[in-house]
């Protein structure tokens, strides 16, 4: 272990979130270890401003919860206490060890999946637990200084995304830390160290293991923070875009224009969380599975169906298999049917209900996603003249139109008497 006092890793005292700190401080004078761990120091050591903070201490879930009002302690594969602070959630976790208890404590499935880990150890067990080394950092708010067990300044300083311990043994334990170094190599720009990178080849395949709710999860934190054009590049360049998304990554690879359109997508969603606009998985998505909505639509075509019922028949299809693997919830899978269904009608350009059109909720989403068909040479030219068109002249109307009544919230049903007996 590494002891780098504050002159040497140059950790603003101001950026440490105070909420942080006064939870490491009341558990400290209880008598416990605490400090303010992860990334956020990661994230301080590059110059940044976190907006997270995380706790690890030696002190159990139960103690934790037991000096904290309002705490909460929450999960069973890994338990975290959730301390709230005002309006902050510091999420507190409890030093991770290799127990004599450990048999009863944590539980593998028969490859090595790890299904339930609550062991706890010391805090050099608890950095050896960790996935990076540059997540495994410890910061002391009083001393100011931060111990690192696991080379993670070096690595900073050398840029490199490197897992601790022995790559495909940690894949195999969670196969969802493969995804972690690409999502960290695509947001830090930091190269993913030799044998960190060559494991993903072997272990890629683990990720079917992983439940599809789970992946969706990760596909947000993946896609939705701001570097979904180099995370979607890495994903594919390493093989495992295709373990999320099949079909998908099967046009990303083969079909150019595909490609172009879904990297515009994905570089069109930087943008906006740069400029701090809202952004919406269900338009990334319906971009994302465009092409296969195209390719499956046009085989229904071929054997007869109208262009219409065709691409609303095929957004069905794609969604029932894209869930299959990535669990895609209503509240997004809709709006993606609905994205899609609206391209055969703009390339109508026909003038009967361009009102109720244009003021459709989903007519801006629509809009864009033409506009990424019309950058990637679909030929949708004289549609996106027509709509650019009527949007100007019909302004005030553009997705003016409210929620229709199977978007909004069900009544409960008010409950019957009984007849008294």
């Amino acid at each position: 272990m590494k002891v780098i006092p504050a002159e040497q890793h140059q950790i603003p005292e101001s950026r440490v979130h105070n909420a942080a700190v006064s939870v490491v401080r009341r558990l400290k004078e209880d008598g416990f270890q605490a400090f303010v761990v992860g990334g956020a120091i990661r994230d301080l050591m590059l110059g940044g401003h976190p907006k997270d903070f995380d706790v690890a201490t030696d002190a159990t879930p139960e103690q934790i919860r037991e000096r904290f009002r309002g705490a909460r302690i929450i999960g069973r594969r890994f338990q975290i206490v959730h301390v709230r602070m005002g309006r902050e959630i510091i999420e507190v976790t409890t030093f991770r060890g290799h127990g004599e208890d450990a048999s009863a404590k944590r539980r593998e499935s028969d490859k090595g999946l790890l299904l339930r880990d609550n062991v706890y150890g010391t805090l050099d067990e608890d950095a050896a637990r960790r996935d990076l080394t540059v997540n495994a950092m410890y910061y002391d708010p009083d001393s100011r200084q931060v111990y690192d067990h696991m080379t993670g300044v070096e690595d900073i300083r050398n840029r490199l995304v490197r897992i601790i311990g022995d790559p495909q043994q940690r894949y195999r334990e969670d196969p969802v830390r493969m995804l972690r170094v690409i999502r960290f190599s695509a947001k830090l720009q930091f190269d993913i160290e030799t044998e960190t990178e060559h494991a993903i080849q072997v272990c890629s395949p683990l990720l079917s293991e992983i439940p599809a709710a789970r992946l969706f999860d990760e596909f947000l934190k993946l896609f939705m923070a701001g570097y979904a054009r180099p995370t979607l590049q890495l994903l594919d360049h390493h093989g495992l875009l295709q373990h999320l998304f099949p079909e998908p990554a099967h046009h990303f690879q083969r079909n150019e224009a595909a490609r172009q359109m879904v990297l515009e997508a994905t570089a069109n969603t930087d943008q906006r969380v740069r400029e701090g606009k809202p952004v919406t998985p269900a338009f990334l998505l319906a971009a994302l599975h465009w092409p296969v909505v195209q390719h499956v639509a046009a085989q229904l075509e071929h054997a007869g169906e109208p262009p219409i019922q065709a691409v609303h028949s095929a957004g069905q299809q794609v969604i029932a298999e894209a869930c299959l693997h990535t669990a895609i919830p209503k509240r997004f899978s809709i709006p993606m049917r609905e994205i899609w269904d609206f391209q055969p009608r703009l390339e109508q350009c026909k003038s009967r209900r361009v009102k109720d059109l244009v003021a459709s909720r989903r007519f801006r989403a629509a809009w864009d996603l033409l506009l990424l068909r019309q950058s990637a040479g679909e030929g949708v030219d004289q549609a996106v003249l027509f709509w650019g068109e009527q949007q100007e002249k019909f302004s005030d109307l553009v997705g003016s139109a409210p929620a229709q009544d199977s978007e909004k919230r069900p009544r409960r049903r008010p409950r019957r008497r009984r007849n008294p007996s």
